[in-house]
C-alpha cells in the first residue's frame, strides 16, 4: 500500500478528482443536455478551512462540466482542469505553472485513470468506495465514500497530523 514514508508537512496543494470522489459518481442528465452533481457540504466546507491554512486546493477532472466549474468557482479553487482524459500530462503542466514539486501535491482519486497521478505525488489517497486496484497504491483510504464526505475526512487527517488543525477550529470555539 502506498510509498514507504510520507511527509505532509511538504504538501501544498491538494488536488482532487471530482466524479467518484467530490460527488459518488452518479450524473443526473437532463433532457436540455445540461447535468447535475451532488456535492457534499462538508468537504466544501474543509476545503475552505485547507484554505484559511495558506493551502492550495484544485481539482482535475476527466469531464468536463458546468456544475463543476460552478462549485469550483463557489469554493474559489486555485485550479481547475477539466475534460483531461489524459490527467498525467495535465498535472505536469500544472507543477510546471505553479511551480510546484509532485511530493508537494496531494491527490484523491478513486478510478483506474487515477493511478498515474497516485503514483507520481507525494500523498496519495483514494475513496473507501474506489476499486480495489486504486486502494492498493494509496497511502491513505478514507472511510467514506466519494460524495460521502471523504475530501473531509482526508483534510482533517492532514491538518491534525500537521499540527494546523487546532488553530483553525479556534473560531468555533465560543
Amino acid at each position: 500500500m502506498g510509498k514507504q514514508s510520507v511527509n505532509l508537512h511538504k504538501i501544498r496543494l491538494l488536488l482532487l478528482d471530482v466524479d467518484g470522489v467530490l460527488t459518488d459518481g452518479g450524473l443526473v442528465i437532463h433532457g436540455d443536455g445540461s447535468e447535475s452533481k451532488v456535492f457534499n457540504v462538508y468537504d466544501g466546507h474543509r476545503i475552505k478551512m485547507w484554505q484559511r491554512a495558506g493551502l492550495l486546493c484544485g481539482v482535475l477532472s476527466g469531464r468536463e462540466s458546468a456544475a463543476t466549474a460552478r462549485r469550483a468557482e463557489q469554493l474559489a479553487l486555485s485550479f481547475v482542469m477539466q475534460g483531461c482524459t489524459e490527467k498525467l500530462p495535465a498535472f505536469e503542466r500544472l507543477l510546471s505553472d505553479a511551480k510546484l514539486a509532485a511530493d508537494e501535491v496531494a491527490y484523491v482519486g478513486d478510478d483506474l485513470m487515477d493511478l498515474p497521478l497516485l503514483r507520481r505525488v507525494g500523498f496519495a489517497v483514494t475513496v473507501g468506495s474506489a476499486s480495489e486496484e486504486v486502494k492498493q497504491q494509496a497511502d491513505y483510504v478514507t472511510s467514506r465514500g466519494g460524495g460521502e464526505g471523504a475530501v473531509a475526512e482526508v483534510i482533517e487527517y492532514m491538518l491534525k497530523i500537521t499540527g494546523r488543525w487546532e488553530d483553525l477550529i479556534q473560531r468555533y470555539q465560543v
